[in-house]
C-alpha cells in the first residue's frame, strides 16, 4: 500500500495557512474551491444542459455574455454574499461594485473576481478559467464601501484561479507561496498536486496575440521581435487565448503573458482589478514579475472597478525586457 500522505484543500488550509488567514479567509477560500466544484460539474456537461451559447445580455465590458459567464458568476455570488464573510465583491459581470445585502452580516474582506475568465473559448470545449483576489476591508470599523474595492495589488491578502481543462486545478497563495490543488472527480475533492510553485529559470514559451501583431506599437514589435530571436533561451509562440490557461502554462514550463496596449486599445484590455492583480500577485510568490510595461501592476491604483491595463506577466527578466524597450522608445522620442 502507498504510504504517500493524501491532503485535500480543506486539511491544507487549515494546517499550513498563515496565522493572519485562519478563520474567515480560510473559509472564503475553501467556498471558492466548493464554487469550483459546482462550476466543473456544469462544463463538463454545458453540450447537455443547454448551457453552451451566448445569454442575450452585454456586460459593462460592451461583450455579450455567455451562459457560462452567468452562471458561474452566480454560484459565486450564492456561495459567498450571505456568509458574514466579506463586506463587498467585485465581478466582471457586474457593472457596479456589490455591496452585501442588508438581511447578512458583513464581514471584513472583499472579493474580486472574473467568474469566466477566457468565456470565448467555451463553445470550442477549450480551457478556461476563474480569477479571484481576497482584500482586507480598509477600515474594519466601517467595511462595505467602495474604496474597500479600490485597493492596489499590493494589499491583497490571498490570490488564485481556478483552471477548468482535461483536469480542474485551483491555484492559490495567501503569502506563502503558490500551491496547486487538483480536483478528483472520483472523491469530489481538490487534493494536493504541486506546492510551492516557482517559475523555471529558464523559460519555455512567449504567449501575445501576434494576429494582432498589426495593431502593437514599435516598442511592442521589437520586443516580440527579441522574444522570437532569442537563442538561449529558444522560445516557442504559445497563445491560448484565456489568459490563465496561458499564465499556468507559462507558469509550469516558464515563460511571458502579454497584452500590451494597442492603437485602438491604448490600455490593453486586462482588467486590472480581477484579472492582471491576482495574476501579477501569484506570480511574485511564485518568482515571477508582473508590469504594465512601466511599473509594477502590484503598484497601480485603482481608480475604477472595471479600470484596464497593459499586462506583461511571467518570467522576470522576460518582463523587465519589455520595460526595457518601452523605457527606450519614450526616451528615443
Amino acid at each position: 500500500m502507498n504510504d504517500q500522505k493524501i491532503i485535500t484543500i480543506e486539511r491544507y488550509l487549515l494546517e499550513t495557512q498563515p496565522e493572519f488567514a485562519h478563520g474567515d479567509l480560510t473559509s472564503l477560500l475553501y467556498d471558492l474551491a466548493l464554487a469550483g466544484k459546482i462550476i466543473t460539474a456544469q462544463t463538463r456537461r454545458a453540450g447537455l444542459l443547454n448551457i453552451l451559447g451566448f445569454a442575450d445580455n452585454v456586460n459593462v465590458q460592451g461583450e455579450e455574455q455567455r451562459k457560462l459567464d452567468v452562471y458561474a458568476d452566480n454560484i459565486i455570488l450564492r456561495l459567498t454574499l450571505h456568509t458574514g464573510r466579506l463586506c463587498a465583491l467585485v465581478s466582471e459581470e457586474q457593472e457596479d461594485w456589490i455591496p452585501i445585502p442588508d438581511q447578512y452580516k458583513k464581514g471584513t474582506y472583499v472579493l474580486v473576481f472574473d467568474p469566466m475568465d477566457g468565456s470565448s473559448n467555451i463553445d470550442s470545449n477549450i480551457s478556461i478559467g476563474t480569477i479571484f483576489g481576497i482584500y482586507r476591508t480598509v477600515n474594519p470599523s466601517n467595511p462595505g464601501r467602495v474604496e474597500d474595492c479600490l485597493q492596489p495589488g499590493k494589499d491583497l491578502v490571498a490570490a488564485g484561479y481556478i483552471l477548468y481543462g482535461t483536469s480542474t486545478i485551483l491555484v492559490y497563495s495567501a503569502g506563502n507561496g503558490v500551491h496547486e490543488f487538483t480536483l478528483d472527480p472520483s472523491w469530489g475533492e481538490f487534493i494536493l498536486s504541486h506546492e510551492n510553485m516557482r517559475f523555471p529559470e529558464k523559460p519555455t514559451y512567449y504567449s501575445f496575440n501576434l494576429a494582432a501583431s498589426k495593431n502593437f506599437t514599435n516598442e511592442m514589435s521589437t520586443y516580440i521581435n527579441w522574444l522570437h530571436d532569442l537563442q538561449e533561451p529558444d522560445l516557442s509562440q504559445r497563445y491560448v487565448g484565456s489568459m490563465v490557461a496561458d499564465f499556468h502554462r507559462n507558469l509550469i514550463h516558464g515563460g511571458v503573458f502579454g497584452y500590451p496596449s494597442e492603437a485602438t486599445k491604448p490600455d490593453g484590455k486586462i482588467r486590472l482589478l480581477y484579472e492582471a492583480a491576482p495574476l501579477a500577485y501569484l506570480a511574485e510568490q511564485a518568482g515571477g514579475y508582473g508590469s504594465d510595461g512601466s511599473q509594477s501592476i502590484l503598484e497601480i491604483q485603482p481608480t475604477h472597478i472595471h479600470q484596464r491595463v497593459p499586462v506583461f506577466i511571467g518570467n522576470r527578466f522576460l518582463v523587465e525586457k519589455a520595460e526595457h524597450f518601452i523605457a527606450d522608445q519614450k526616451v528615443n522620442r
